[in-house]
């Protein structure tokens, strides 16, 4: 459905019964009818979001130990998914029909929603590990269990962490501590004076020159949070509750490591963040 842009399981169930590729995808034999929208509304509940989870940390390992490297840099950063409901006029903080959701920054401005929380490989923008939290808990709270789940990852395929990159919103000695390097810019009222990392309001980067070079992969992890919010569905949000919003959430990260994956078997992995180039 996300690689498709396929909106809705009543569109999926139309389209089942005439696209003899996707029948062929689905398993589906010739003379057989398609799936109802029963068996395919019971999917996403009866897989959840756990194994969705350990899925695509499998997909992810096997791309790492193909790629043949031993070692690799990891961003985290999260981005604002809206929630599919309104304010409670009792609570202003919390959803109505959500009551999951909660308002955090979106931007420059406040919404009320979720956030995804994800460790990448910036090179070849590979999200490792995927986190979902309501939007007004901040990202320092989760960056420990996101840096431990991408270990995980990466001890999997045989890889080290060399270091870990993260804007300001990271800025605290806890989360440098997690890794041996880390380049992460201090906040404009954290040790005034040295010849640290910072980034001004202009998003000009200061201090020391390999942290400079290294803070400059940073913009990978936006690149995968463009790719699936509008390649892959994510910025239709039809779901309520934390649960059900990581499950929508992850199936888009999934499309995206399928993508590269269907890319590398290809042997064009210049097309790997690429969904339109697979609609030939």
């Amino acid at each position: 459905m996300r690689m498709k842009a396929i909106r809705s399981i009543r569109e999926l169930t139309r389209i089942l019964d005439v696209d003899q590729r996707i029948r062929r995808l689905c398993l589906i034999k010739k003379d057989e009818g398609a799936y109802p929208r029963s068996v395919l509304s019971r999917f996403t509940h009866r897989v959840g979001a756990e194994t969705l989870q350990l899925i695509i940390e499998e997909k992810v390992a096997w791309l790492l130990r193909r790629s043949g490297v031993t070692e690799v840099d990891v961003v985290l950063d999260a981005s604002f998914i809206k929630a599919w409901s309104i304010r409670d006029p009792a609570d202003n903080q919390t959803g109505f029909s959500d009551p999951d959701a909660r308002v955090g920054r979106n931007g420059r401005s406040y919404g009320l929603g979720y956030k995804i929380h994800s460790s990448v490989e910036p090179k070849r923008i590979l999200p490792l590990a995927t986190l979902l939290a309501s939007a007004n808990e901040n990202e320092k709270r989760h960056a420990p269990s996101l840096v431990e789940r991408t270990r995980e990852v990466l001890d999997r395929a045989g890889v080290r962490l060399r270091s870990l990159i993260a804007d300001s919103q990271y800025s605290s000695e806890r989360v440098r501590a997690l890794v041996e390097r880390a380049a992460i810019p201090y906040m404009s009222n954290q040790r005034c004076g040295d010849d640290v990392l910072r980034v001004d309001r202009l998003f000009r980067t200061h201090g020391p020159e390999e942290l400079v070079e290294e803070y400059r992969k940073r913009p990978a992890v936006e690149a995968l949070f463009a790719f699936v919010k509008n390649q892959f569905g994510l910025t239709v949000n039809r779901v309520r509750g934390l649960v059900n919003v990581s499950v929508y959430a992850l199936l888009s990260v999934l499309c995206c490591v399928l993508n590269r994956e269907a890319a590398e078997n290809m042997g064009r992995p210049d097309k790997a963040l690429s969904p339109t180039f697979f609609n030939v």
